[in-house]
C-alpha cells in the first residue's frame, strides 16, 4: 500500500528516511508572498532563525532577497553573520557579559529586555560596535488567545517592559532608539491589527523620538485564508501615522510554512488491548517536540485524525476527497524512544500498516529540528533541500554516533 504523497516516487528514492524534507519550490511561494507585502508596505520582514536556521538553505534566501534576520543568542546572530553575510537584529531576555561584544559585533541591532541591561552593557556594546542601533522589548499588555506557554503578556511575564515601568519620554535614555513589541504566535491579520492598537494605545507618546519600531513574530501571513489586505491596510496606517519610523516584521514559520515534511517509517506494530500502535523510526519527544509539548498535531498524509468529523476529512489537497468510511484501520502513532507518553494520537488508515510501510508528516519545517535533541541517543533524522518541481535533492545531511558523542563531552 502506497499513500499518494507529495513527494513523487523517483524523488522519494533518493531519500534516507527518518529525514525532515524541506521543498525549495513550497518556499518560492511564500517568499512571494511576504515580497508582496513588503513591497506594498514599505515595512521591512526579516527571518526569526529561532524558528528555522537550517543554513543550507540561506543561498536561496540570498537569490530571493532576503538577507535580514533576527536573532535570540550570540550563536544566532553569528550564524546570520556568516552564513546570510548580513549582521543580526538580536534580542535575548538576558545577555551574557562573556558574549555581549561579540555579539554586538554581529548586529546591526541589539534590543534589551529590561533597563537594567541596557545600562549595563550599552557602552561594551558602542564600543564594540559604534554602528549599532540600541532598542528595548516592551509589553503592550495584549489580551489574546496565545496559548500561556507562548504568551509574553501574561500575568508576571518576565518578557518586555510594560509602560508603566518607563520613564516618561522625556527621560528615556538617549541611546534607545527603537521599541520591539512581540506578542503574536502563528496568529492572523486580526490579531496584528489589535497588536498595534495595544502598542500605539501605550507607547504612543515615545513613538516620536525613536527611529524604529519591531512588531516580532506570529505574523502568519502565508497561511491560506490569512486576510493579506487587512495585514496592508493596518501597516500602511501606521506608517502614514508615523513616518519617520522603520517598521519591522520578524516572522519565523510564515517563511517556511507548509514547506517541510518529516518521512519515517513504521518499524513494529504492537497491541495492546484496543489499542493498535505502529512504532516507527522517529521520536516525538526528540524530532517532533511541539507534538507533546502543547500539544500540535501535524497532518499525515494518507490518513485522518482519529477524532476528526466528517466535515474535515482532507488533511491535504495531495490526499484528495476522504470518505471516512473507507479508513477502517486504527493505529496510535508510536515513537522508539523509552518514553511511555512518545506517542501522538490516534489516526484511521485506509490499508493495515505493515513495518516498512512511509509516513509523510506534513509543516515539519519551522520550530522542529531547531529543538530537536538526542534522547536514548536516538539517530536525528537527516535534513535534506529539494525542489518537488525537479525531484532535484540540493543538500543533504546526514547525522550519526559522532554527532551524538560530540554533544555530550
Amino acid at each position: 500500500m502506497q499513500t499518494v504523497l507529495p513527494l513523487s516516487e523517483t524523488l522519494l528514492k533518493k531519500l534516507p528516511d527518518p529525514t525532515y524534507v524541506i521543498d525549495r519550490s513550497r518556499m518560492k511561494r511564500n517568499f512571494a508572498v511576504i515580497r508582496n507585502v513588503m513591497d506594498e508596505t514599505g515595512v521591512e520582514i526579516i527571518l526569526a532563525l529561532k524558528g528555522f536556521s537550517m543554513w543550507s538553505t540561506f543561498p536561496f534566501f540570498k537569490e530571493s532577497g532576503f538577507v535580514q534576520s533576527t536573532a535570540s543568542s550570540l550563536c544566532e546572530a553569528r550564524l546570520a553573520y556568516e552564513e546570510l553575510g548580513c549582521p543580526a537584529y538580536t534580542y535575548s531576555a538576558a545577555y551574557d557579559e562573556n558574549e555581549m561584544e561579540e555579539v554586538a559585533r554581529m548586529s546591526s541591532h541589539v534590543t534589551f529586555n529590561s533597563l537594567n541591561q541596557f545600562h549595563r552593557y550599552e557602552a561594551v556594546a558602542r564600543a564594540a560596535n559604534p554602528c549599532i542601533s540600541f532598542g528595548l522589548r516592551v509589553n503592550p499588555e495584549l489580551h489574546s488567545h496565545v496559548q500561556a506557554i507562548y504568551n509574553p503578556c501574561s500575568a508576571g511575564s518576565r518578557l518586555g517592559i510594560m509602560a508603566c515601568y518607563l520613564p516618561r519620554p522625556e527621560d528615556m535614555p538617549k541611546g534607545v532608539e527603537g521599541f520591539h513589541c512581540h506578542a503574536l504566535c502563528e496568529s492572523d491579520a486580526e490579531d496584528t491589527c489589535h497588536l498595534i492598537d495595544a502598542f500605539e494605545a501605550h507607547f504612543a507618546a515615545y513613538l516620536p523620538s525613536l527611529k524604529w519600531v519591531n512588531f516580532g513574530g506570529g505574523h502568519l501571513m502565508t497561511r491560506k485564508g490569512y486576510d493579506l489586505d487587512k495585514l496592508k491596510a493596518r501597516l500602511k496606517a501606521f506608517r502614514q501615522k508615523w513616518p519617520h519610523l522603520k517598521v519591522i516584521l520578524e516572522p519565523g514559520a510564515a517563511f517556511v510554512w507548509e514547506t517541510g515534511f518529516l518521512l519515517g517509517r513504521v518499524e513494529d506494530i504492537v497491541d495492546n488491548g484496543d489499542v493498535r500502535t505502529a512504532v516507527m523510526n522517529v521520536s516525538f519527544t526528540a524530532h517532533m517536540p511541539d507534538c507533546l509539548e502543547l500539544p500540535y498535531m501535524p497532518k499525515v498524509y494518507g490518513a485522518i485524525h482519529a477524532s476528526a468529523d466528517g466535515a474535515e476529512l482532507a488533511t491535504d489537497p495531495a490526499d484528495g476527497e476522504k470518505r471516512l468510511g473507507d479508513y477502517t484501520h486504527r493505529y496510535r502513532l508510536g515513537g522508539n524512544s523509552c518514553l511511555a507518553g512518545d506517542f501522538m494520537g490516534d489516526w484511521l488508515f485506509k490499508d493495515e500498516l505493515k513495518p516498512g510501510h512511509l509516513l509523510l508528516f506534513n509543516d515539519m519545517a519551522h520550530y522542529t529540528f531547531v529543538k530537536t535533541c538526542t534522547f536514548n541517543g536516538l539517530r536525528h533524522p537527516s535534513l535534506c533541500f529539494v525542489d518537488t518541481d525537479t525531484d532535484e535533492v540540493l543538500y543533504r545531511r546526514d547525522f550519526g554516533y559522532e554527532d551524538f558523542k560530540r554533544k555530550l563531552s
